[in-house]
């Protein structure tokens, strides 16, 4: 298993965004063809120097909270080839919420982490309410021999709208830490919109734990995001033409590090 390490640098995320999987309304037909685009944005984004990746079943567009037993058998196969061709730390997201099937599919391929996007707040989302799941998820992993296996939790996750809108994000991430999530992830308001670098700062000052950057990170702001957060995830901004669906860019993965390094 290899881990995430925020000890000696400030890491950058890419995601692994999968296309649709079968039992879901947008699959193609081939499974083939969906595994092999996550393996080739896997490699891509280890190349251009990404320290860690994130698979994640994106393309199965209107989620529910939960997968369905054909998403979660397609998630976990692709996710083991994927994992088989990259030497870079592996983790697992199962949207939107099914923190079952991302520590289970984890354990299987032997990624080092899971990102839970609602652990310890209580949202709404356009499938529905989702309640915190930070106890049954720490459980979940006790039981499954998998405490070596790191979350990743967001507070007030994007997409997603609190329904006690008196609790701060100070709030959820004193929850967080408390419920035992090992790096905090802070969003913007939806997918490919700026995490506030205010939010991030709010953050960072009462929690020890790593604040990692959740959305609309690229080659503008990663630098300046970087300074304050620990790490960031990069998903939507290094796809080609800016489509969701399409392949990871390596131009535009080494753009990234490039600013990033300048």
């Amino acid at each position: 298993m290899k881990e995430l390490n925020f000890k000696d640098k400030s890491l950058v995320i890419g995601m692994v965004h999968c296309l649709a999987l079968p039992g879901t309304p947008n699959f193609c037909g081939d499974m083939k063809k969906v595994t092999e685009q996550a393996v080739r944005d896997a490699i891509t984004l280890e190349k251009s120097g990404m320290d860690a990746i994130i698979i994640e079943n994106m393309g199965d567009g209107t989620f529910g909270i939960n997968l369905d037993i054909e998403q979660s058998c397609a998630l976990a196969a692709i996710s083991a080839i994927v994992a088989q061709n990259v030497t870079i730390p592996v983790g697992i997201d199962a949207a939107m919420n099914d923190y079952a099937t991302a520590f289970s599919i984890a354990k299987a391929v032997d990624a080092g982490f899971v990102r839970i996007p609602v652990f310890v707040d209580t949202v709404e989302f356009f499938g529905g309410i989702i309640s915190p799941c930070a106890r049954a998820a720490m459980k979940f992993r006790k039981n499954l021999q998998a405490e070596n296996v790191k979350i990743l939790a967001d507070i007030q996750v994007k997409h997603t709208h609190m329904l006690l809108p008196h609790v701060t994000i100070e709030d959820s991430a004193k929850a967080a830490e408390a419920c035992g999530a090992d790096a905090i992830i802070v969003t913007g308001t939806h997918i490919g919109v700026e995490t506030p670098i205010d939010i991030i700062k709010r953050v960072k000052k009462i929690t020890k734990l790593p604040i990692i950057a959740g959305s609309g990170v690229k080659t503008s702001n990663i630098k300046e995001q970087l300074q304050i957060a620990d790490g960031a995830i990069v998903g939507s901004s290094l796809k080609e033409g800016g489509i969701i669906e399409n392949p990871v860019s390596p131009e535009l993965c080494t753009r990234l590090i490039e600013a990033l390094n300048s």
